[in-house]
């Protein structure tokens, strides 16, 4: 099952290692699932961990290991289609990198954009509750 996970479920399970995504990270680093990134994924993700309220509650090398971690163990795109599908431009990426993968789940915490779409191409937009729920994947 291929899965890509917005870049603010990331954070989230960074932030918090108790965390239901958090638990989520530890199921993909076991094999429960692929994960999809990009570079632009990445990017984001680094961007957004030295932004200074997120970087007051993360250390710098925690953020690091998850950012080689997904480099080296997740399925990543290197280009990605021009896609100009949500309200939020900042979101196309994402729906990209589900198209170009043939992702079954892109998991978002983004209620009024990319939730508010429900299916892109074959690939099922929803909650980090609702694919637990389809999936299962923390249950295993």
């Amino acid at each position: 099952m291929r899965v890509v996970l917005d870049t603010n479920i990331l954070i989230s399970a960074l932030l918090v290692e108790t965390s239901t995504a958090a638990k989520l990270i530890v199921a993909w680093r076991l094999g429960a699932f692929t994960l999809v990134s990009s570079e632009t994924q990445i990017d984001e993700l680094a961007r957004v961990t030295r932004y200074p309220k997120i970087r007051e509650r993360l250390a710098p090398a925690i953020a690091g290991r998850l950012i080689n971690q997904i480099r080296e163990m997740a399925y990543c795109i290197d280009t990605l289609p021009p896609i100009d599908v949500s309200p939020d431009p900042y979101d196309n990426y994402l729906l990209a990198m589900a198209v170009t993968a043939s992702a079954d789940y892109l998991v978002t915490g983004d209620k009024q954009d990319l939730l508010a779409l429900n299916r892109y191409e074959g690939t099922k937009i929803v909650s980090l509750r609702e694919f637990l729920a389809f999936t299962r994947v923390l249950s295993a």
